[in-house]
């Protein structure tokens, strides 16, 4: 099988060679990296195009560009990995021998990047959370087999919550493989805003989700902390 690893980015020049390098042995495997840039105003599609097989445009939003990305796609396994995470040394390994025991889908384990201990609580939490719930974060590098994700619709194109969407889609067809492996991901938002209020403010998003309350709401709380 052939993994096709989708990158949505937007200004992310600081932190897209830092993604893009891990997985140069990936497309030496003969897998495929796709960037899609929603705009930016900086050098992320200079930086990228070297370290990728295509770079694609389109109107901002991760869902959008996931979306563009999985439509460009040409493997058989379709993997979205944020422009602020490191994915493991032998990741393909680890995504292809889980879709081989009958996994349609599924995520890694997350690694904030931080060193303040209070991020290892958070991080455990985020992991244990969503072996649990059977619910995957786009932090967490989310996997699927390319005809599943055609036949949930792909993701919803919300301004947030898209992977919690995803997620419960993907569940009506088999619980996540969850994949011990880590991905370590950027903890800026959590040092930048205060780890307890993050905590608290992640909490209260995803319960008022679940609640009803529209993406496009909880995307503008979201971006006021």
């Amino acid at each position: 099988m052939r993994l096709s690893i989708v990158i949505p980015a937007l200004n992310e020049a600081e932190r897209i060679v830092a993604t893009l390098m891990p997985l140069q042995a990936l497309r030496a495997r003969g897998h495929e990296v796709i960037v899609v840039d929603g705009g930016s105003m900086d050098a992320t599609v200079i930086q990228a195009t070297p370290l990728c097989d295509r770079v694609l445009h389109s109107s901002p939003g991760r869902a959008r560009q996931m979306n563009a990305g999985a439509r460009a796609a040409t493997g058989e396994v379709l993997w979205f990995v944020h422009a602020d995470t490191i994915a493991p040394e032998n990741s393909d390994v680890y995504i292809l021998g889980a879709l081989q025991h009958d996994a349609s889908w599924g995520r890694f384990d997350v690694h904030l990047l931080g060193s303040h201990p209070l991020l290892r609580i958070v991080e455990w939490l985020m992991n244990l959370r969503s072996r649990l719930t059977g619910i995957a974060t786009g932090d967490q590098g989310i996997f699927v087999s390319r005809d599943i994700f055609v036949a949930v619709g792909g993701f919803a194109e919300i301004p947030l919550m898209e992977d919690i969407a995803l997620s419960r889609a993907l569940k009506r067809h088999a619980h996540p493989i969850c994949l011990r492996a880590r991905l370590v991901t950027s903890s800026r938002r959590w040092e930048r805003d205060g780890i307890m209020r993050t905590i608290v403010l992640m909490w209260w998003l995803r319960f008022a989700y679940w609640r009803g309350v529209s993406p496009e709401r909880l995307a503008a709380r979201y971006e006021h902390g």
